[in-house]
């Protein structure tokens, strides 16, 4: 499973926690109510566990954009030191996105 289907599935985790939760509040049952909570923070495990991977995989894209910048320039090529640069600025905007 990707890291976004991931994330997803752990957002849809705590909020059906959530509701489980309160529907043991209202009902006066306090099983249903731990089963909520327990579920909820399952779901925040596995989202928290795809962000981190996520952030993983952009410094890994950050750093080999670096260095096919830095290659690219030593060689003279504009082109590949400006792949390096896209790259490593993607690598950036993910981690960002994942915090």
């Amino acid at each position: 499973m990707s890291s976004q289907s991931n994330r997803i599935e752990g957002v849809a985790q705590q909020v059906g926690g959530k509701i489980r939760e309160v529907a043991g509040k209202v009902l006066g049952n306090e099983q249903m109510v731990a089963d909520g909570k327990a579920k909820q923070l399952k779901g925040k495990a596995r989202e928290e566990a795809a962000k981190a991977a996520e952030r993983g995989k952009g410094k890994i894209e950050q750093a080999a954009g670096a260095v096919k910048s830095t290659v690219g320039a030593a060689l003279g090529s504009e082109p590949m030191a400006a792949e390096g640069k896209v790259d490593e600025l993607h690598g950036e905007a993910r981690v960002k996105a994942n915090r």
